[in-house]
C-alpha cells in the first residue's frame, strides 16, 4: 500500500539542474544546501565516493531538520552527488578553466561513466534508501578551438566532469548508454525506485494541479 499522507521533498543540493529535473517531472522541491565538505571524503572507486557524498548530504540536512520545530510529516530528504569516472579518475567540477580545458582534451573521442549517488530519507521514520545510477557517455572528437570557446562560457566549471547534457556542451556528446537525467544530475527512474522502497508513489509528489 502506498502512504496516505502527502509527501514533499527537500533537495539537499544547490544544483539548479537537479531542481529543474524535478520541476519538469511535476515535483516542486524545497532546497536546503547540505554544506558538506566534498573534498574531505576519499574513496577508491567513483561510484563509492558519489554514494558516500550523497548519503552525507542527505543526512546532514535531515539532522538539521530534526533540530527544528518543523513537523516531519511526509517530509523526504534527497541527497545526490555526481562524478565522472574517466581513465581511473573520479572527476567532479574542475577547479579552474585550465583544468576544464585539459580534461576536454583528454576526454574527446573517448568515453567515461557518469555516476550519480542518491540517498533518500523519510524524515518521520529515519529510514534511508540508497542507490547509484550509472550512464556511459561517449564524447565527440571536438577541436581545441571548440574546447576553448566552451570553457570560456564558464559552464564547465559548474558541472561534474566539465560537461552536461542540458547546456552548451550537449552537441559535444555523441551518444549515451543509459538514463539521460542521471547525466544531468538526478536519475528520475532511480528516484521512482527509491520512493517505491518507501511505499510512496512518485505521483504523490506531483504538484497539486497535476494530481487526479
Amino acid at each position: 500500500m502506498y502512504a496516505h499522507h502527502a509527501p514533499s521533498i527537500i533537495l539537499a543540493s544547490a544544483s539548479p539542474a537537479r531542481r529543474k529535473l524535478l520541476s519538469d517531472a511535476g515535483i516542486d522541491a524545497e532546497i536546503l544546501v547540505s554544506g558538506v565538505d566534498e573534498e574531505s571524503v576519499n574513496a577508491n572507486r567513483p561510484e563509492t565516493l558519489c554514494g558516500v557524498l550523497a548519503r552525507m548530504k542527505a543526512h546532514a540536512v535531515a539532522d538539521r531538520l530534526k533540530h527544528t520545530e518543523r513537523p516531519a510529516g511526509g517530509l523526504l530528504v534527497l541527497g545526490c552527488d555526481s562524478l565522472l569516472a574517466f581513465e581511473g579518475q573520479a572527476l567532479g567540477k574542475p577547479k579552474d578553466p585550465d583544468e576544464a580545458f585539459h580534461r576536454w582534451q583528454a576526454m574527446r573521442g573517448k568515453s567515461g561513466v557518469l555516476h550519480t549517488g542518491h540517498c533518500l530519507i523519510k524524515l518521520a521514520t529515519g529510514k534511508a534508501v540508497e542507490r547509484v545510477a550509472s550512464t556511459v557517455v561517449h564524447f565527440a572528437d571536438v577541436s581545441d578551438d571548440e574546447i576553448e570557446t566552451y570553457v570560456a562560457s564558464g559552464e564547465p566549471l559548474h558541472v561534474a566532469g566539465s560537461f552536461t547534457l542540458d547546456g552548451l556542451s550537449s552537441p559535444y556528446v555523441d551518444r549515451i548508454e543509459g538514463d539521460p537525467s542521471n547525466v544531468i544530475g538526478l536519475s528520475l527512474p532511480t528516484l521512482r525506485g527509491l520512493l517505491g522502497e518507501l511505499d510512496i508513489a512518485i505521483s504523490a509528489l506531483w504538484r497539486t494541479n497535476l494530481k487526479a
